[in-house]
């Protein structure tokens, strides 16, 4: 009898133990992990548009959610291509608003998608508009969109290409170049002056770091200054 008694109480010791945490993590789950939502489209205004109103009805395409989380959308509004010079920011829980802005002023603008978590996507591009001016026949152009080399990257050689993009809201403008290139972090030697095209070669040095600038300007004399930009030479 004592033998019987003994042995269950093992076996109830077992299955206490078992109960108790030492068993499956089955019921527990695994942590869910908290995915961006989705980078959205601009619709409007469209690249490089010349607005006559200044009131300007904003537009993007809608974005998901990998976990179906609720969507935010936060606008920026610079005067500036790189958006360190941002006049106005708004965030909307449908994808368009409608905001005033100033007239006679060039607009860079792009949206982040945010999830009710806080979690940010990936920026839109960004897109360049004019508001027109009260009398104005000619605007300025847009300030150049670098295309390569890639802003504080690296490259490798003798020669680099310089590369970037022009635009005017004024479609029939012919668009020139000047280009300042140098060692110097204001770069203030003017490498080629009235460039027709978008592209310049230049001869590098390895181990040096180079900055340079590209002003636009237009065939009714108005000028927009550059973005200072740089690379290191392998």
């Amino acid at each position: 009898m004592k033998r019987v008694l003994k042995t269950l109480g093992l076996f109830s010791t077992t299955l206490l133990l078992f109960s108790c945490g030492g068993g499956s993590s089955s019921g527990g789950g695994d942590e869910v992990v908290n995915e961006p939502p989705t980078k959205v489209s601009l619709t409007y205004p469209t690249q490089n548009l010349l607005c006559i109103d200044n009131s300007i009805p904003f537009d993007w395409s809608d974005a998901t959610d990998p976990n179906s989380d609720n969507i935010n959308y936060k606008i920026e509004i610079a005067t500036n291509r790189e958006l360190t010079n941002i006049i106005k920011t708004q965030t909307t829980v449908v994808s368009n608003i409608t905001i005033a802005l100033d007239k006679g002023v060039a607009h860079y603008w792009r949206v982040t998608s945010v999830d009710s978590k806080g979690k940010e996507g990936e920026p839109s591009d960004v897109f360049a508009f004019y508001t027109k001016g009260e009398g104005e026949t000619n605007t300025a152009p847009f300030t150049a969109e670098l295309l390569k080399p890639e802003d504080e990257g690296a490259v490798s050689g003798t020669i680099a290409t310089l590369e970037w993009k022009g635009a005017d809201s004024n479609a029939a403008d012919t668009l020139t170049y000047d280009v300042y290139f140098g060692e110097d972090a204001n770069p203030t030697t003017l490498k080629e002056e009235n460039l027709s095209t978008s592209k310049l070669e230049v001869s590098i040095e390895s181990g040096k770091t180079y900055y340079w600038k590209v002003n636009t300007k237009d065939n009714s004399g108005a000028k927009s200054i550059g973005q200072i930009w740089s690379f290191t030479v392998n």
